[in-house]
């Protein structure tokens, strides 16, 4: 079902030049994270895929030029940092300011927006509350409350989640920073792409030659949504990845339905993933001349993404980030699309985004030890 949470009202369009404005708001508070590539990546990407029982192979080489751009190495390790801290700036310097200052902020994640709305609430000096799945990872419970926050559990689902914030706010009366489903949340992931699209026109040597096509993956929505209002009138294309575990694939379904899907149970391994996608992200992600198609991965090949980024990368990232790569390496139809749309080109220059790196030792050696 909808949320029934009550969340800030904004006036913040969704338009690339309101992404331009909180780049400009936020830049002093996050990290401008590197972009790097990867010759052996680049030719994993751009070899044919052999048939298989169920698919033809691939003919020939098909050249696909990778940047990663690395916000696993952002503030609290991941993307979240930049929604959280403009959605807080915006809260605060509106008419609930004061109230949110007195009463405090609320809300809910599995980690990576817990952290960053942690953050940016004690940077701000605002009382924070967390409610975390209480099987969420120990280190981003920990991380969480080492940033300030008061973290209260609950249930998985978005629904347990949502009634333990209301919980929360009846108590207390703090005021709800959503964690994907709002323009002010959009709006400060999208940051990312501006970033972005700039740093791999510089590595080119030519700002008119760069990025041609975006992928990123997609749980709740909002950075999805975020980077195709970034790229809005730029020729960017944008595409979304998401895990095939469980219902986790929830957008593409949803997409394919005509309608978006309001639960997911799914326990796939890209836990930052397991959320059905935001009213307000589904409004953009399901308008075509925004968003191209969204892609599922299965959680094989999700982990062997992961392998070889930090084989590859030398870069520690969490399953979640791992997905877009996995949906460039082994979903065949992503794959036609891409050659499909550059055919002309002859070779396409693809952006995937690695959205954190937020995992434990723990669960790494659990992950791999047996594979």
């Amino acid at each position: 079902m909808a949320s029934t949470l009550a969340t800030p009202p904004t006036d913040m369009p969704l338009t690339r030049e309101s992404v331009l404005e909180a780049h400009a708001r936020i830049s002093h508070a996050i990290h401008k994270t590197p972009v790097l590539t990867s010759q052996t990546l680049n030719r994993f990407a751009s070899a044919p895929l052999p048939a298989t029982d169920d698919a033809p192979g691939e003919d020939g080489e098909f050249p696909i030029n990778l940047f990663f751009k690395c916000e696993n190495l952002q503030k609290v390790g991941a993307f979240k940092i930049r929604g959280a801290t403009f959605a807080l700036g915006r809260l605060l310097a509106g008419p609930a300011g004061a109230e949110a200052r007195a009463r405090g902020v609320v809300t809910h994640s599995s980690g990576n927006h817990a952290q960053a709305l942690a953050l940016a609430a004690r940077e701000a000096g605002v009382p924070c509350t967390v409610v975390m799945p209480a099987v969420s990872a120990a280190t981003k419970i920990a991380a969480t409350q080492g940033y300030g926050a008061h973290v209260v559990f609950s249930g998985s689902t978005a629904p347990e989640r949502e009634a333990a914030v209301a919980g929360v706010q009846a108590r207390t009366g703090a005021l709800l920073v959503p964690p994907y489903d709002h323009p002010d949340i959009i709006v400060g992931q999208g940051t990312l792409a501006v970033e972005f699209v700039d740093q791999v026109g510089e590595l080119e040597g030519d700002m008119s030659i760069g990025l041609q096509a975006i992928v990123a993956p997609c749980g709740g929505g909002g950075m999805l949504a975020g980077v195709a209002v970034a790229c809005q009138g730029t020729g960017i294309k944008v595409f979304g990845a998401e895990p095939s575990e469980g219902g986790a694939d929830d957008c593409g379904r949803g997409l394919r339905a005509g309608r978006r899907v309001e639960e997911v149970r799914s326990m796939t391994v890209a836990d930052g993933l397991r959320t059905p996608v935001g009213v307000w992200n589904w409004g953009v992600i399901s308008d075509r001349e925004m968003v191209e198609a969204v892609y599922a991965v299965t959680e094989a090949e999700i982990l062997a993404a992961m392998r070889l980024v930090f084989e590859r990368l030398k870069i520690v990232i969490e399953p979640s980030s791992a997905v877009p790569l996995a949906a460039v390496l082994y979903n065949r139809e992503f794959r036609r699309t891409l050659r499909k749309q550059w055919e002309e080109e002859g070779e396409v220059n693809l952006g995937v985004v690695l959205s954190g790196g937020n995992v434990p030792m723990e669960r790494l050696g659990e992950l791999f030890l047996v594979r």
